[in-house]
């Protein structure tokens, strides 16, 4: 009997002990209040198809130079509208003429597919689908037009990849994917010289009043050996959400591409005429040397082509894009 009562005694010790070990390891004590750990990270959504999205730079590679007042331009417009249309979105096109910097005007095309269209919370993911008409910072060829698969086919082929999972995972929260047209026809020396598209929708939204809580440009998003930085634009206006998207790509794995710390560069993009116009915070995604402060290798150049896209880096701005929008409530 006495043996018996030790063996309880010593599984009540060994319970408490046990017990107390587990409770210290769970919380942390700091000024006297108790604080649980943050819960570990839980992916929501369904894996990004980096070769769908490959697929989707070709696609827009094959109609030529997407050149406003060009006949492939139109073809493209029309091929990317009935896309958005196809995977289920609410297709609104904004057409407009736009005065360029050395008087040319443009018809352009800002193409806007929208997701759970009622919902009055409502996250904004851009890109601008046009390309550059002279690859000014090619020393072989700088007056061929840039075929522009990562300036900015790759960022469309994101957008275009998510909108294909979001016609089969309606989304708790409104989603607006707006291409931007007559980005790339600016002047170095003219900071409003790009932007056009972009410029002229945030002074003429496609619905009376729209608001978004935030939104996330992309930008140059499939390049080799990508580097995705924090933009200081971003980083004064909505940093918040800049903060948050790389934090999630980290959690998932894509550290390797988005270096933590923020490095003073800042892009003037189709994001900062967004912020200025509509006061809408907007996370700027976009590839540049950490050390020199330069676009990917092959910008403005007759080399941006599908050669030099990496499924890999699409896979990463993909996943993390998707991710970020399926966790919204």
């Amino acid at each position: 009997m006495l043996k018996i009562e030790y063996l309880i005694l010593f599984f009540l010790t060994f319970s408490f002990l046990i017990w107390g070990c587990d409770d210290k390891e769970s919380k942390t004590t700091k000024g006297g209040s108790t604080i649980s750990p943050p819960p570990p990270f839980k992916a929501v959504a369904p894996p990004f198809n980096s070769d769908s999205a490959y697929f989707f730079i070709e696609k827009q590679l094959s109609f030529g130079p997407r050149i406003p007042n060009t006949p492939a331009h139109v073809a493209c417009a029309n091929w990317l509208a009935s896309t958005m249309d196809r995977f289920g979105a609410e297709v609104i096109v904004q057409q407009a003429n736009v005065k360029a910097w050395d008087g040319t005007v443009f018809a352009i095309r800002n193409i806007i597919g929208s997701y759970n269209p009622a919902s009055k919370k409502r996250v904004l993911i851009s890109a601008h689908w046009d390309s550059r008409p002279y690859a000014d910072k090619d020393t072989e060829n700088p007056s061929a037009p840039v075929p522009g698969a990562n300036d900015a086919g790759s960022g469309v082929a994101v957008i275009l990849e998510i909108a294909r999972h979001l016609s089969t995972t309606t989304p708790e929260i409104g989603v607006d994917m707006i291409l931007w047209d007559a980005e790339d026809y600016g002047n170095y020396g003219i900071e409003d010289s790009w932007c056009l598209g972009s410029q002229y929708w945030a002074k003429n939204t496609h619905k009376p009043g729209y608001r978004a809580d935030y939104g996330i440009n992309l930008d140059m998003v499939g390049g080799q050996g990508a580097q995705f930085v924090k933009d200081g634009y971003s980083m004064a206006s909505a940093a918040q959400y800049v903060n948050q998207y790389w934090s999630v790509a980290h959690n998932l794995g894509y550290a390797a591409l988005f270096p933590a710390g923020e490095f003073g560069l800042a892009s003037i993009d189709d994001h900062v005429f967004v912020m200025e116009g509509t006061g809408i915070p907007m996370v700027e995604v976009i590839d540049r040397n950490i050390s020199t402060g330069d676009f990917f290798p092959h910008w403005h150049k007759t080399t941006d082509d599908i050669t030099n896209i990496d499924k890999n880096t699409l896979k990463a701005v993909g996943q993390t894009t998707l991710e970020m929008i399926l966790r919204e409530k």
